[in-house]
């Protein structure tokens, strides 16, 4: 059995309040803040996309896990924002973090899920010993077409895991599952800018179908309930979704709390759900026990049974905790944002 060896987070210090972008548009900030959950997202700058997210993620990783980065032989990245539509972002993260040549590397895509994906298959790598560790990492720059609902929660943000052998983990990853359906509740064709939602297919048939679905089959597959896990992360594409998710699957708001992190940064798309296990770990003790369950639109959900070791405290700060990217905050104005996004176009 594998497990996480070292973890890593980054979160872009600009942030822009809900209340900009309603100022902006005419909406309702209490409304909008009320609806979403979500008061302020974190906004990559000028020179921040996916690649430099994840060599930062990948960097505090390592720095945790104290491993050579030459014995990595697997990195994927898992993003809907990779810098180019044909050149991998994996390449760039490997040579920055002085990994071998001698190791397979690829670009994930699966909305918001592709960070999970990464690390599923990092997991049946070193389980089956075709590789001592892999590295598997989540993040966006993630786009909102100007005044649509998107634009209050597409944010920017991502983690990294090492995975690696059971005796050196902080965290062993106990089960996996997923459940995934042709659900076309959020897409973006080639060549276009931004993404385009389905409304009435974002909620219970996209979600809330998958989450609770991929949850129930984990907590069946291990003969669990979810009174049992210490801490509960799911997918946050906004503030609310998750609380209600909880409720329905009867986890309480002590075990959601500390992931839940969207309604201060945002919803960092394949970030979000590893930057919530990130949260999570930099407060674990040993023995905890974490179900994560990441959600992708279009749509799958991955499922985590994970119970923390007596390494955690050796390792967690050696890099920077999740909570101390997120205090360090510049707020920016709507041009601003305009600017660092790109979202003029001539």
């Amino acid at each position: 059995m594998s497990g996480i060896v070292g973890y890593g987070a980054y979160v872009p210090v600009y942030r822009i309040k809900s209340a900009e972008i309603a100022k902006v548009w005419g909406e309702d900030t209490v409304r909008i803040e009320k609806g979403l959950g979500i008061k302020e997202k974190a906004v990559g700058g000028v020179d921040e996309d996916t690649s430099t997210i994840s060599v930062e993620a990948a960097r505090n990783a390592l720095l945790r896990s104290g491993t050579d980065p030459q014995k990595i032989g697997a990195l994927y990245v898992g993003s809907e924002s990779h810098p180019y539509a044909v050149k991998p972002t994996g390449t760039i993260v490997a040579e920055a973090i002085g990994a071998t040549p001698n190791l397979t590397v690829a670009d994930l895509e699966f909305a918001c899920k592709a960070g999970t994906a990464a690390l599923q298959i990092t997991m049946g790598m070193v389980d089956s010993k075709m590789i001592d560790y892999g590295m598997a990492i989540g993040a966006d720059t993630a786009q909102g077409r100007p005044g649509d609902a998107l634009e209050y929660s597409a944010a920017s943000g991502g983690a990294a895991y090492l995975v690696g052998p059971n005796s050196e983990s902080i965290a062993i990853i106990e089960s996996t599952c997923s459940f995934t359906t042709d659900t076309p509740d959020f897409w973006r064709r080639q060549h276009a800018e931004y993404p385009t939602h389905g409304g009435r297919f974002t909620g219970k048939p996209a979600y809330f179908r998958h989450v609770i679905g991929a949850t129930n089959r984990l907590l069946e597959k291990t003969g669990t309930k979810i009174s049992d896990y210490t801490q509960v992360v799911f997918h946050q594409p906004n503030g609310r979704f998750p609380i209600e998710a909880a409720k329905k699957l009867g986890a309480t708001t002590e075990q959601i709390k500390t992931g839940l992190l969207t309604p201060v940064i945002g919803n960092t798309y394949s970030g979000a759900s590893m930057l919530g296990l990130s949260a999570v770990l930099d407060e674990a003790k040993a023995g905890d026990t974490i179900l994560v369950t990441s959600y992708g639109s279009g749509a799958g959900s991955d499922s985590f049974a994970i119970t923390v070791t007596d390494k955690i405290d050796e390792r967690r700060n050696k890099a920077p905790l999740t909570k101390d990217y997120i205090a360090k905050t510049k707020y920016i104005d709507y041009a601003t944002y305009v600017k660092y996004r790109k979202k003029l176009r001539q």
